[in-house]
């Protein structure tokens, strides 16, 4: 029986994109794991909304460079500092099936990788969080984590985002914006890793995410350049 593929992990200088580990998963998976530039990263949902315009405006008022990322709905904000962005993409078969294995896999070992950072998280949100939807992962002060898929012909990548800290300007910046696109949004319901009594070291929890998701199996890092694109 020949070796498993090992997991190709893509190390880019900005962050985690969709595009650059889809492109890389014809043969096996692909993990990245980053810290992205300091932007507000808009989803397709968003785009369709009348103050789409407006929104981008006060992102870009405010410091955040407004970007458009391909998987996720609604927009999420990177500070350039504490906020992670991770995607794994791998291959998938003619009938394109494996959505909801893959949003439970992902999950759950994100949820592994924080659990060996000393943080407890369930599934779920609180109502008007940050980038709705029912792949998410909260703790008592709030959720911590959004998840999106995107699947093509050939592979699938499921991303997302994860708050280390949760900056008074970073939860500033999505009220504005969400309150532009007329979404609603609590800033109350605003989690982080560090609110959750684990690290404040993003450094530190981007490793120990990088090792969840990549396993216990064989590992090729690759190297990249990358767009620095986050999602989630």
């Amino acid at each position: 029986m020949a070796p498993p593929a090992p997991t190709r992990v893509l190390r880019a200088p900005d962050g985690s994109a969709s595009e650059a580990v889809l492109s890389l998963a014809d043969e096996g998976p692909v993990v990245s794991v980053g810290i992205p530039r300091r932007q507000v990263a808009f989803g397709r949902r968003d785009r369709r909304r009348a103050g789409y315009d407006r929104a981008r405006e006060i992102a870009e008022r405010r410091g955040f460079e407004p970007v458009e990322r391909a998987v996720g709905g609604r927009a999420v904000a990177f500070d350039g500092a504490t906020t992670v962005a991770f995607a794994r993409a791998e291959p998938v078969g003619r009938e394109r099936t494996g959505i909801a294995d893959r949003y439970d896999r992902l999950l759950g070992d994100v949820a592994d990788g924080l659990a060996g950072l000393g943080v407890a998280v369930e599934r779920g949100e609180p109502e008007n969080s940050f980038c709705p939807g029912s792949h998410s992962l909260s703790g008592e002060d709030g959720k911590l984590a959004g998840v999106a898929q995107r699947v093509r012909a050939d592979a699938a990548v499921a991303a997302g985002v994860l708050l280390v800290t949760a900056a008074d300007d970073l939860t500033d910046a999505l009220a504005a914006v969400y309150g532009a696109l007329d979404v609603p949004f609590d800033p109350e319901t605003v989690g982080s890793v560090a609110a959750a009594d684990g690290p404040r070291d993003a450094t530190r929890v981007r490793r120990r995410l990088e090792d969840a998701l990549t396993g216990d199996g064989p590992v090729e890092v690759v190297d990249t350049a990358g767009d620095g694109a986050g999602d989630g």
